[in-house]
């Protein structure tokens, strides 16, 4: 059965850009759940339970191959359910089933009980086979029929792991500094996002400065998921929403911080100064001075960069280049003024 599945959707996986990863419970010889303290708990002795833990936290949807005994789901995929806690939490799983009178669908329904109150979240689609029906001389008969219903399970696999992306990033990132906030890295996947924010953070200083030759107005998505790949940036996240951002870099003996800009409903609230703090507390030991630049005429945001220790390096007419010194980047301002978008 597990090797039809991944034949009917290894295309359509390929076509949405999905690794399949096959495991059969019987490989991984998981003993009856072992462990001393309780799952929930994250500590693990065992070597098999930390192999198994690396397995399912690295994946973002399931979808289980399973019999029916008995009116219920095998004693082996319940003790591969209960050997973990958050690993599971805000992941899909489906459900291929097989068996005789109901096509393994009692086993499905037992499943869900348990799957549920780990926080992984079942899907609508299915698929159930009749072991008299789809089965002859111990092989399935060719059904495309079969194999469509596999395929539109993979589909509302892979978008609900979408739509729970939030859910799992929450739970496993620092907080943020307004509720419900976390903060996660950003990479090149997501440019999209990084470029409506630039859209909707630099055009008041577009208009500050008289000029839409702003790089963070012009650059194209490539453009923008090529520098997501050489700068470390980090992005402040809620409920799936980009709300702020900073990325930085070392030049040669300086520490670059640039675009940190943050959504126009949170100005006013400390996200800037906080993302500030965030570039200035990563930066490299060995580097002398945070530098960074915004519009000449940007008053509004070079004063708070004053405030926050910065002194104006140069000025081209066009672009003010502030710096700070390493050394005293724990420094804390008490402008009460909040950035709206700097750094080119």
């Amino acid at each position: 059965m597990g090797q039809w599945l991944i034949d009917a959707i290894a295309p359509r996986a390929t076509e949405l850009g999905v690794e399949l990863l096959p495991v059969a419970l019987g490989d991984l010889a998981l003993p009856f759940l072992d462990e001393e303290e309780e799952p929930a708990s994250g500590l693990y002795r065992n070597e098999h339970t930390k192999r198994w833990s690396a397995m399912v936290d690295a994946a973002d949807g399931f979808i289980a191959v399973t019999p029916e005994y008995n009116y219920g789901m095998p004693a082996a995929f319940k003790n591969a359910l209960d050997y973990l806690g958050r690993e599971w939490a805000w992941k899909p799983m489906g459900f291929v089933s097989y068996g005789n009178t109901s096509a393994g669908t009692r086993s499905v329904q037992h499943a869900k009980q348990v799957v549920t109150t780990l926080r992984l979240v079942p899907l609508g689609a299915t698929v159930a086979l009749r072991i008299a029906d789809a089965v002859d001389g111990g092989r399935l008969r060719p059904d495309a029929g079969r194999d469509q219903a596999a395929v539109g399970v993979l589909d509302e696999l892979v978008r609900l792991a979408h739509a729970l992306r939030p859910m799992r990033e929450r739970t496993r990132s620092d907080a943020g500094p307004v509720p419900g906030s976390y903060v996660r890295a950003l990479t090149p996947d997501d440019a999209a996002e990084v470029l409506v924010l630039q859209r909707c953070c630099w055009v008041e200083e577009a208009t500050a400065n008289d000029t839409l030759a702003i790089p963070a107005l012009e650059e194209p998505l490539e453009q923008v998921r090529a520098w997501l790949a050489t700068w470390q940036t980090t992005g402040l996240w809620r409920d799936g929403r980009l709300l702020g951002m900073v990325r930085t870099r070392r030049v040669d003996g300086d520490w670059h911080v640039g675009r940190l800009g943050v959504v126009p409903d949170l100005r006013g609230q400390g996200v800037g100064r906080w993302l500030l703090r965030e570039a200035e507390a990563a930066a490299d030991a060995s580097c002398s001075r945070i530098v960074l630049s915004t519009g000449a005429q940007s008053r509004h945001n070079i004063r708070l960069y004053h405030s926050q220790g910065y002194r104006t390096e140069s000025s081209d007419g066009a672009t003010a280049t502030l710096t700070k010194p390493v050394s005293a980047h724990g420094a804390v301002g008490v402008s009460g003024e909040e950035l709206a978008a700097a750094g080119r």
